[in-house]
């Protein structure tokens, strides 16, 4: 479960966004430029003048009235970003083991599990330069699990993606939310990635975000 009233504010941009999805995997909506992202940054506390409160499984991760807001190193938030960001110096093996540093003790999933949970074994002695972009956005996934997070964010980590690579990814997606029990965040402007993945729905309008719906995924 995660659940959010946030306040953003950068300029002339202003978002209010209130919601709580029950269900594990909430896909945030809207037109670009909406404050979608500005949204994730704030649940990762990436954005120091976002005010409101975060929970996710029942830990408060912010919540300004009473003096509680987790740094951003301190919140167990697993990003993954549209172009992926590994580390060109390492190999796939090296970006996964490198998520894994950050896990707390005693909660490191096993490398062998996110491997084979995200189809990654073919690609272990690959360099990052040689995959193909499906393939670095499920690297990309993978090193996130393997920090062990509370919560998995996904800012448009299929935007780039011709229709198979998407729908390899999508797959991808959907047994992590089957299999994790953990909650995902995710955002799309395709409602084929909406249907496909989410069990709940969250729509930015006008610098608004109201409430999520409930849905069953196809």
């Amino acid at each position: 479960m995660i659940a959010f009233d946030l306040s953003i504010r950068k300029g002339d941009f202003a978002l209010v966004a209130r919601a709580r999805a029950l269900g594990p995997a909430l896909a945030v909506c809207g037109p670009s430029g909406a404050g979608k992202t500005s949204l994730l940054d704030a649940i990762a506390g990436l954005d120091p003048a976002a005010r409101g409160r975060v929970e996710v499984d029942g830990v408060v991760l912010q919540d300004d009235e009473a003096g509680v807001n987790l740094p951003a190193h301190r919140r167990r938030i697993g990003y993954v970003f549209q172009d992926a960001r590994l580390f060109p110096h390492l190999g796939v093996a090296g970006n996964l083991r490198y998520g894994a540093r950050f896990a707390p003790a005693g909660e490191e999933p096993t490398l062998d599990f996110v491997v084979d949970l995200l189809g990654l074994r073919p690609l272990l002695a690959r360099r990052t330069r040689d995959l193909s972009g499906g393939e670095r956005q499920r690297v990309a996934i993978g090193r996130a699990l393997m920090t062990a997070p509370r919560l998995l964010l996904l800012d448009e980590a299929l935007a780039a993606q011709d229709d198979g690579r998407r729908r390899d990814i999508l797959a991808h997606v959907a047994t992590l939310r089957d299999a994790l029990r953990r909650p995902i965040v995710f955002v799309s402007h395709r409602a084929e990635d909406v249907r496909a993945v989410a069990t709940d729905v969250a729509t930015v309008v006008e610098g608004r975000l109201d409430g999520a719906t409930s849905v069953q995924p196809s």
